[in-house]
């Protein structure tokens, strides 16, 4: 995983966090709330790793138990090792691997901008993570006012919280940073999106971004 994309991520979480408005956390506030966030992303990665083994020995004893109660099985001695059989329906393993497989990249994810976020010689991550929100408390209000503009017919208190944070992101980056390409910023924050928020928000979030980028001419 690469340093901004790490810190993009924890970025989202930090934002997550605040209980307040951003105009009242200092530099140390922030420091502190990344530290909790990446508690936070260690003990969702357990969690999920921990959900993904007890799902896999659910699948292995559903296996075992059904090679055991096959007709060819049952009529061997006892103690005999069974002999392999052929599964009737790959469709419904093929959907529990894919959930295992999605669980288990989201936890090595989170394993691993905590590793970044840790690791003296990654001190990138955090310092990016902390140049994003600092540019929020300094221009909250314009960027705020730049996310309005283009939902027009909804009020951005009511736009969902995963939805507005990444958008508030995306903007910093593709407005006051300009440091990484569009193209890297847009995608990263659709990934975000599918990651944390609902079914529509990747598109909600594309149109909104490509709106932004035309309007300030960035390529």
């Amino acid at each position: 995983m690469q340093a901004r994309r790490a810190a993009r991520e924890l970025a989202f979480i930090l934002f997550s966090q605040f209980d307040k408005k951003i105009t009242n956390y200092s530099k140390k506030d922030l420091e502190d709330i990344i530290l909790k966030s990446v508690r936070i992303l260690k003990s969702n990665a357990t969690d999920e790793l921990k959900t993904a083994v007890g799902s896999l020995i659910v699948m292995r004893d559903k296996i075992e138990n059904y090679e055991a109660d096959a007709e060819i099985n049952l009529k061997r001695p006892i103690g005999a090792v069974n002999i392999p059989v052929q599964l009737p329906m790959t469709s419904d393993m093929i959907k529990n691997i894919n959930d295992m497989i999605d669980i288990a990249e989201k936890a090595l994810s989170a394993l691993e901008i905590a590793e970044f976020t840790t690791l003296d010689s990654q001190n990138d991550v955090k310092d990016y993570t902390i140049r994003i929100a600092e540019i929020f408390h300094k221009n909250h209000k314009e960027i705020d006012d730049t996310i309005q503009k283009y939902i027009k017919n909804w009020d951005l208190t009511r736009l969902v919280k995963m939805d507005k944070d990444i958008l508030r992101i995306a903007i910093i980056e593709l407005i006051y940073m300009k440091d990484a390409p569009m193209k890297v910023i847009v995608d990263e924050a659709l990934e975000l999106a599918k990651k944390y928020s609902t079914e529509d928000s990747a598109a909600f979030i594309n149109g909104i971004l490509a709106k932004v980028i035309v309007d300030n001419g960035i390529n």
